[in-house]
């Protein structure tokens, strides 16, 4: 018992502070070349040209750098090497730098550290540095943005606010740890370059699925649900996919939605294929994945056709559902966007609440286990209200979608009927589904400003110029073709029906701006002649004017509201 007491004084010493995984890389002379994520106590994750810099690269003028403890009490120090085979480094490009150290004696910290595989579209993560002249490191705040590139595997990371401190070399090989949201504390990548010109500044950082894709070794030190389960092979792009008019049509317009502002619910068909792992949504998805990325070459991306690939990280998950339950999607929803589990309702209220709202696509719903389950417990729910929270939800049939499930934009495949009677021009159809989606945009943002405001307003129809347009590049191909005037019909419906949809809109607007000019107007007569303070009239006063600006707007409340409170201007007059 006595003999014990030495040693756990020892132990007692050692002290972690936050975020113990925090270490610094120097050079064989103790001079600072960058961070890095301490994983366990042999085992240091950093970037590839850090121990260049060091001159410890494969083929360097030394083969051992020196890692220093910054978050330990007492400080330590200990000696490192690459590991075989894990220096990973393609320089002047946007791909890998990124190497493992293994320590020559253990740090003696006991810690273990998870990298997480976490979206990158969105969120803030904070980065701890060591900058000239700060050997004990600085950290700051970054945000995260995906990325707008057709290349390389680097996520984006802007400033938060001017005037802080900013990344700069001697961050490379920082832990990007998630600041709040369900990440919040879990490191999820690591810094690999900065940026500064003049005022502009960003940097880039290499997320987990990435790191774990060049260091497969390091799995045991991974948490979390990779962004990409759609198909059944990983990495690669399938082929012979865009040589097809309508796939090549297909890719674009969900494309042409998922990098813009738009949300909501899309269903798409595969365009003919039987399976959702060979299909034209496997190789949209997977040119946005952050592990897809390394397995494909710069060339095949900015070789692609114009508008058929995504921004790395724009889609947050993709989920092949054939032959799996709505537990099995739930369970992946949980891992992949750190949600605190529990049932079906409270993954989806979580997933609906989410900030940033999620991306989210599944395919193959109609061969999944059950799916009428699926629809009903988790996915037809989340359709009906993705548009008014910002998700951006992409669910993909080999049939067709069930009825009832609510969508803002449909892209089946299916061939329109028309009539061979009736000739038509490509050009006249094109302008006709330009016009369709000019005002499909104009009534999108009407909704936007207004339709969100008021209690039981009308709903804008499901877009329909995605739909046609991708007909039309189908059409357009073997003019004359009796397609063209089935596209031109539908055109001249779905502009019927939004026009249709903002008469009834405005109706509401113009009726909400009625009762606050009346309810304005009375209250300035009555508060001439009887002051701003009557009791009497502000207690009729304070709700009327609390129903017209509380939102969801009860236009029916609100007028019986106003209503009560002319009444009782008009009657003080009356007395008077």
């Amino acid at each position: 018992m006595w003999r014990s007491l030495p040693y756990l004084g020892r132990m007692a010493l050692h002290h972690h502070s936050d975020r113990p995984w925090r270490v610094r890389v120097d050079d064989e002379e103790g001079t600072p070349c960058g961070a890095g994520v301490l994983l366990d106590d042999r085992h240091v994750l950093t970037c590839a040209h850090v121990i260049r810099y060091a001159g410890a690269a494969p083929g360097g003028t030394t083969s051992r750098v020196r890692i220093s403890s910054v978050a330990c009490r007492p400080e330590w120090t200990r000696t490192a090497r690459v590991a075989p085979g894990t220096w990973v480094h393609d320089h002047g490009t946007q791909r890998g730098d990124v190497a493992l150290l293994e320590l020559d004696e253990p740090a003696g910290c006991g810690t273990r550290t998870t990298l997480w595989k976490a979206p990158i579209s969105g969120g803030t993560v904070q980065v701890y540095g060591f900058p000239d002249h700060t050997p004990f490191g600085m950290g700051t705040d970054a945000r995260l943005a995906g990325s707008g590139h057709r290349q390389g595997e680097w996520g984006l990371l802007n400033r938060v606010r001017r005037g802080d401190p900013w990344i700069e070399p001697g961050y490379s090989g920082a832990g990007a740890m998630a600041v709040g949201g369900e990440f919040d504390g879990r490191v999820i990548g690591i810094v690999v370059a900065d940026y500064v010109h003049g005022d502009e500044k960003a940097a880039w950082m290499l997320p987990t699925e990435t790191i774990l894709r060049y260091l497969p070794g390091i799995k045991e030190f991974t948490g979390g649900e990779g962004s990409d389960e759609l198909g059944p092979s990983r990495g690669e792009l399938p082929g012979d996919m865009l040589g097809d008019p309508l796939r090549l049509a297909l890719t674009r317009e969900l494309t042409r939605l998922l990098d813009s502002g738009w949300s909501g619910t899309a269903v798409v068909g595969t365009g003919g294929t039987n399976a959702v792992g060979d299909s034209w949504l496997v190789r949209l998805v997977r040119t946005s994945g952050p592990a897809a990325r390394a397995g494909v070459t710069d060339a095949e991306l900015t070789g692609a056709p114009g508008g058929t690939v995504l921004g790395l990280g724009t889609i947050d998950a993709a989920y092949d559902a054939r032959g799996k339950s709505v537990g099995d999607l739930s369970g992946y929803l949980t891992g992949r966007f750190g949600l605190d589990g529990g049932n079906t309702h409270e993954v989806r209220r979580q997933l609906l609440r989410r900030r940033p709202p999620a991306c989210l696509v599944v395919g193959g719903v109609d061969r999944a286990q059950d799916p009428e389950d699926l629809v009903r417990e988790l996915l037809g729910q989340l359709a009906a209200r993705a548009r008014s929270r910002g998700v951006r939800l992409v669910l993909g049939f080999e049939g067709m979608p069930p009825a009832g499930l609510a969508y803002d934009v449909s892209l089946d495949p299916e061939p329109l009927r028309g009539d061979a009677a009736r000739g038509v021009s490509a050009a006249e159809v094109q302008t006709a589904v330009g016009q369709l989606a000019a005002q499909e945009d104009a009534a999108s943002a009407l909704h936007q400003e207004w339709g969100v405001r008021f209690f039981a307003a009308p709903r804008p129809p499901p877009l329909t110029a995605p739909r046609l347009r991708v007909r039309l590049a189908v059409a357009r191909a073997t003019e004359p073709n009796p397609e063209l005037t089935a596209i031109l019909g539908q055109a001249d419906d779905a502009r019927a029906a939004l026009t249709e949809f903002e008469h009834d809109l405005s109706r509401l607007i113009t009726a909400h701006e009625d009762l606050t000019t009346s309810l304005e107007l009375h209250r300035v007569r009555a508060a001439r002649h009887f002051g701003d303070e009557d009791p009497r009239l502000a207690d009729r006063h304070a709700p009327a004017a609390r129903a017209l600006g509380t939102e969801p707007i009860d236009l029916r409340a609100a007028r019986e509201l106003v209503r009560r409170y002319i009444d009782e201007v008009n009657r003080r007059f009356d007395e008077r």
